[in-house]
């Protein structure tokens, strides 16, 4: 607009405190507001109103920040639908279903005064927006140095002019603090647990190359919800010898302080036996393990999975090979390609599969390939003779031992999906899927190719590895299943040993009966969730030490009780237990609340269900189930300082688990 012939317009009908800033220029029969600060020409219109002259004040980049509160007058800041400066509360409609609570992320701290902005009726906390930037970073894992990065700046910078914008150091500081703060809170957590920790230990690589120990606490909690927190994420030494491992293991226990709250710790199929050796010697030289440590050494079950598939695809290299090959050669160009779909037609395929190239670093990819071509398999041979171009030529045999590799990944990606189902499986749920695949093992290892019973004997021989160091925690899982008991394994048993299985079928019985006994002598766990003071001991309520040594005229008591509480009345938990009969098995049946719904009637084995069910016999996450490349650490933070990787990694965990909660 040409402003030339334009006139400014001083009237004393403009009270508003905007005009203080502003000049009301008239051109014809219009009128513009121009800011006194960048010159910006706005309506200035009697029927426009003030309001949006004081939005601009309030970001005018030009303009001090000084005063700017006047600006921001009730009449601004609507109920509903708006941003409210004075506290920041972000409310625009939401509905109760499927709005985002803001409550749990906030980060509680004390306002410090210098870091305060006082605007007249609204305050802006420098160090609460800080933090609130740090917890972002955090959760979302982004890199620390976007703080400096030229466009989240101007971001920042426009959308509230009063932050002042920090740097990677600060940033990087501030994110320590908060992971400091959180893991008091998991401190407080850890000590007023009902029951025992399972440890899970996995390594990461980081871009660079270094290798960190993730350390992961698994429990279940009062509510009898299973827990999954990462406790340490720390750099390990390149030497990776079995002293700086144990060091690095019993460092962290005692950090935390629950060496004489671990259960079981679980590891991969290749860390070293004697690493858990060790760490039980040292356990037991001043704490308590249950069954002598028995079911303290266990071992990841989808990695043992992972493991068999990876060294049978090893094995049969050459000719999932020439599957690919084909499988690139129908698609190196059209032409090939049209002649194949021809040929499928006349061949009278209907499948709705499609040729694809596997990912060698997901083995369920490969699966995924050799069923499709094994659908294609007669096109294939049709093809090998009208298309010379097409040399790779598999024979018969080599196609029946195609589809009996087929037929061992399909059991495997079936038995892995099980165990990756739910993101917090019980430790109930491994046993008859590992008794199942143990039966098929026995069955491929009488195959008449002798290359597949080699192939299939190499398969059994490791998984036996495992099996014979985990089945006993494993069927104690099985039988803490009331739709199950002692009856899954007495059906398996049989099948798997033979004419030995009475006596195996008795190892685990005792080993149960040693279990409960050990959960029934005095704990120094509550022993119900409503923080009653009583503990289980030889079957019996008793009180604490502290309190029993001063209330020892009730001794004569407990022992007139134990000589009374003979037959039906005195049978043990688990005597109880085993003779109900079984829950009906159904979809919807979760054995967690089963536990916490009766947990009255069997307070001795509830105790001892929390602590098994809480065993993480497969400690990879679903997203990671079929993947042959391990854990990564993200590159923007691979880059980082080790104890920051710590903070970030460990605070990260523990606030989506929050925001899960």
């Amino acid at each position: 607009m040409d402003m030339s012939d334009a006139i400014i317009v001083k009237s004393s009908r403009l009270k508003s405190v905007v005009w203080n800033d502003f000049d009301r220029i008239k051109k014809g029969d219009t009128c513009v507001a121009v800011c006194r600060h960048c010159k910006k020409k706005l309506s200035g219109s009697s029927t426009s109103g003030t309001s949006h002259l004081r939005n601009h004040l309030i970001r005018c980049q030009r303009r001090s920040n000084h005063g700017i509160a006047q600006y921001v007058t009730a009449r601004e800041k609507l109920k509903e639908g708006t941003v409210t400066i004075a506290n920041f509360n972000l409310d625009i409609d939401q509905k109760k279903d499927d709005s985002l609570s803001l409550v749990n992320i906030k980060f509680e701290q004390e306002q410090m005064k210098e870091e305060t902005v006082d605007t007249g009726n609204c305050n802006f906390d420098q160090r609460r927006s800080r933090f609130d930037l740090a917890r972002m970073i955090i959760l979302h894992g982004y890199p620390l140095a976007m703080v400096e990065h030229v466009g989240f700046r101007v971001f920042v910078k426009n959308l509230q002019p009063l932050l002042e914008l920090v740097t990677l150091n600060r940033v990087e500081a501030d994110c320590i603090e908060i992971y400091e703060k959180e893991k008091q809170k998991m401190n407080d957590t850890l000590d007023k647990l009902p029951g025992k920790i399972s440890l899970g230990a996995d390594v990461w690589t980081a871009m660079c190359g270094s290798e960190y120990l993730c350390l992961t606490a698994n429990y279940i909690d009062e509510s009898w919800l299973l827990r999954r927190r990462i406790l340490n994420f720390i750099i390990i030494d390149p030497l990776h010898t079995e002293d700086l491992l144990l060091e690095n293991i019993m460092s962290c226990l005692m950090d935390w302080d629950i060496d004489c709250k671990l259960f079981s710790i679980v590891l991969d199929s290749s860390t070293s036996d004697s690493i858990n050796e060790r760490i039980i010697d040292r356990l037991s030289q001043n704490r308590f393990l249950y069954c002598n440590g028995q079911l303290f050494d266990m071992r990841c079950a989808s990695n043992i999975l992972s493991v068999i598939v990876q060294h049978a695809l090893e094995a049969v290299s050459e000719i999932v090979n020439r599957v690919r090959e084909s499988i690139l050669y129908i698609k190196s160009s059209q032409t090939v390609h049209e002649k194949f779909n021809v040929m499928s037609k006349e061949v009278g395929i209907t499948s709705q599969k499609c040729l694809s190239i596997d990912n060698p670093l997901q083995w369920n990819s490969t699966y995924s390939m050799l069923e499709a071509a094994l659908e294609f398999r007669d096109v294939f041979m049709l093809l090998q003779e009208n298309d010379s171009g097409y040399t790779i030529n598999l024979s018969d045999l080599e196609w029946e031992r195609v589809t009996a590799i087929t037929s061992y990944l399909k059991l495997f990606v079936e038995v892995t999906n099980v165990f990756t189902r739910s993101k917090y499986p019980t430790a109930n749920i491994y046993f008859p899927e590992l008794c199942d695949l143990k039966l098929h093992l026995i069955e491929w290892c009488k195959n008449s190719d002798e290359y597949i019973s080699s192939l299939a004997l190499r398969m059994r021989s490791k998984f036996d590895e495992y099996w014979e160091k985990c089945s006993l925690g494993l069927a104690v899982a099985a039988m803490l299943d009331p739709r199950f008991k002692m009856k899954l394994v007495e059906y398996y048993y049989p099948q798997i040993y033979g004419s030995t299985s009475a006596g195996r079928i008795n190892e685990v019985l005792e080993g149960v009966k040693a279990l409960y006994n050990e959960h029934s002598i005095c704990s120094p766990l509550a022993f119900d969730d409503q923080g009653l003071a009583w503990q289980v001991g030889n079957g019996l309520l008793c009180l604490p030490s502290s309190e029993k040594n001063s209330r020892d005229r009730l001794m004569g008591f407990d022992k007139f009780l134990n000589e009374t509480s003979q037959g039906e009345g005195g049978k043990s938990d688990l005597d109880k237990y085993l003779e109900e009969p079984l829950f009906p098995r159904n979809v919807d049946f979760s054995i967690l609340n089963w536990w916490k719904v009766h947990t009255p009637r069997y307070p001795v084995l509830s105790m001892m269900a929390r602590n098994v069910l809480g065993i993480p016999m497969s400690k990879v996450p679903p997203e990671l189930a079929f993947n042959n490349s391990g854990r990564i650490l993200d590159r923007d933070w691979s880059s980082l300082n080790p104890a920051t990787v710590q903070a970030l990694m460990c605070s990260q965990d523990w606030i989506r688990s929050e925001l899960e909660n």
